[in-house]
């Protein structure tokens, strides 16, 4: 059974269709990336798979639980972070964790979790004197008090400085390694190519691509370049054959070789095969959000949600 399966889902604010049919299925123990503009519709899907939106339509199933029949249930196995969760202000890190702790059967323990975001020096001090990286800290840990089996972080390390947002991926890490499936909300493109197993492109309410980071790339069909010197002449005919290569163009001794697939790796074993040796190989591809721009056709906004 997959961990999350959503069919046909569609949601409307009066006039505007938030989501018009988001199909997707996250399978058990894998990082699915969730990316789209703003308002494109993400937020909206998420939200209804943790039972916060009732959809006009569509099915979600979370482990075989209904988000909105079986809401005490999906608590017990799903943890949600949301990017503008209000918490009490005047409870500390401490009091905060142990209230959350306190509504599962087998939770985490407090102490551990504080520690696991990096609050441990904070865990006396008032969630309203957080800043706003240790208030975005602080609400992960609350995702993660009842040991989930899944868990939707929505912008996971907004307003971290570099540092703690690498801590935090290596968490993220963790968690699957542990068996814990993450619907991953990002804005962060490094943090999706790192992290994401698979990535759901959400484009105007609707799943516009689905596939691992690489795969996006590769469908996109973007051009990759792979240059290299040889330690003698070289013959551009050895890469004639090779069906990723597009293009071979040489200058000054500079060997150009352009393409899509797997470039890298289909270049190489030309040479290998051909008892070529390559010197100084850089390899260039495009990047994630050129595949978003492609497979979409709108640029991608950073700024919203």
């Amino acid at each position: 059974m997959a961990a999350i399966e959503v069919q046909g889902l569609h949601k409307r604010y009066k006039a505007t269709v938030a989501v018009e049919d988001v199909s997707l299925t996250v399978e058990d123990g894998e990082i699915y990336g969730v990316l789209g503009r703003n308002g494109a519709g993400k937020s909206t899907t998420v939200e209804a798979v943790a039972g916060l939106r009732r959809p006009d339509r569509g099915r979600i199933r979370v482990f075989g639980l209904d988000p909105r029949r079986d809401r005490r249930r999906l608590r017990q196995v799903l943890g949600v972070q949301l990017q503008d969760a209000a918490l009490h202000s005047a409870l500390t890190v401490t009091e905060l964790v142990r209230l959350y702790r306190s509504f599962y059967r087998d939770g985490a323990d407090p102490d551990e979790l504080i520690d696991r975001v990096g609050l441990a020096e904070r865990r006396r001090t008032r969630f309203e004197r957080l800043s706003g990286g240790e208030q975005q800290r602080l609400n992960i840990a609350l995702a993660l008090a009842g040991r989930p089996r899944a868990v939707i972080l929505d912008e996971l390390t907004t307003g971290l400085d570099p540092e703690a947002r690498r801590q935090m991926w290596a968490t993220v890490e963790e968690l699957r390694d542990g068996g814990v499936t993450v619907v991953l909300v990002s804005h962060h493109m490094e943090e999706v190519e790192r992290l994401c197993d698979r990535v759901a492109l959400i484009e105007r309410g609707r799943v516009a691509a689905v596939d691992t980071p690489d795969g996006l790339v590769a469908r996109a069909g973007l051009e990759q370049v792979v240059r290299f010197r040889t330690a003698a002449p070289f013959d551009p005919a050895v890469l004639d054959r090779v069906p990723e290569v597009r293009s071979v163009g040489t200058e000054d001794g500079l060997v150009t070789a352009t393409g899509g697939g797997n470039l890298l790796h289909a270049v190489s074993t030309a040479l290998v095969r051909a008892d070529v040796t390559a010197l100084d190989t850089r390899f260039e591809r495009a990047t994630l959000e050129d595949a978003f721009l492609a497979l979409t056709g709108s640029p991608f906004d950073r700024s919203g949600r």
